[in-house]
């Protein structure tokens, strides 16, 4: 099943999107900007693959719900993420989806 809701952060909107898949679930938190994804998330593939993107994306590990997701550390980020909005591994993922809403 998809599961997609919006998701009010601090007046700001954003969509929540959980995907259930076998023994897992995806999780990503997204708006016209960038998104935050639960650790499924490949960030090295963006920073070294994809790197003209420009993709802001981060990773959150540890996560099985959305709301989970939100209260995470950033484990990972793109480098596009650090460059432009100041995205660090550790801050909260609250923090980063407010640096891009």
């Amino acid at each position: 099943m998809i599961t997609v809701n919006p998701l009010e952060i601090e007046g700001m909107m954003f969509t929540a999107i959980r995907v259930e898949l076998p023994k897992t679930n995806l999780l990503v938190i997204t708006n016209e900007t960038g998104y935050v994804m639960c650790g499924a998330l490949d960030v090295e593939v963006f920073n070294s693959l994809l790197a003209d993107r420009n993709v802001i994306a981060a990773r959150a590990l540890g996560v099985k719900t959305i709301d989970e997701l939100l209260e995470a550390p950033l484990e990972s980020v793109t480098d596009a993420s650090q460059t432009f909005y100041g995205w660090k591994p550790g801050i909260p993922v609250r923090e980063a989806l407010l640096n891009i809403a």
